[in-house]
């Protein structure tokens, strides 16, 4: 299990954002499909864009849809800096209680967008979501 405290060393933004959002179950900025088996996002962050604190209690998986620069402040404190690419694609998986807390910024100089799925038979119990983060049905 990741220890929730902010890195000492992160800008006060980025410390405020983590004590508001420790328990926000965003882990995209649009859920764009939601059934009794998953909830599949969409995260899309323009050069210099940032997506705020979420935490992950469900297993899940991520894929980069366009090459870029990202980084992300992590709740255990650390910060680290990665470059993805098309199709690039990680499994996570988390056990009762356990979780990850962290937010991603673009860092690169283009869009970058992923594809997030997550799997609600974990063994966690998913976090609610708001209303204002689903994709309205075309009308």
């Amino acid at each position: 299990m990741i220890a929730a405290k902010a890195g000492a060393d992160w800008p006060d933004h980025v410390k405020q954002d983590f004590e508001r959002n420790a328990f926000n179950g965003c882990v995209g900025d649009t859920l764009l499909s939601e059934t009794d088996k998953v909830r599949v996002w969409k995260i899309t962050l323009k050069p210099g864009e940032r997506i705020g604190f979420h935490r992950h209690v469900l297993d899940y998986f991520w894929t980069a849809v366009t090459a870029g620069r990202a980084r992300s402040h992590v709740g255990d404190g650390t910060t680290y800096e990665a470059t993805h690419y098309p199709g690039e694609t990680k499994h996570l998986h988390f056990g009762k209680g356990e979780y990850k807390l962290h937010d991603l910024e673009n860092i690169g100089n283009s869009e970058l967008v992923f594809t997030t799925v997550e799997f609600l038979d974990s063994a966690n119990e998913p976090l609610p979501i708001p209303n204002a983060h689903k994709l309205k049905a075309a009308a």
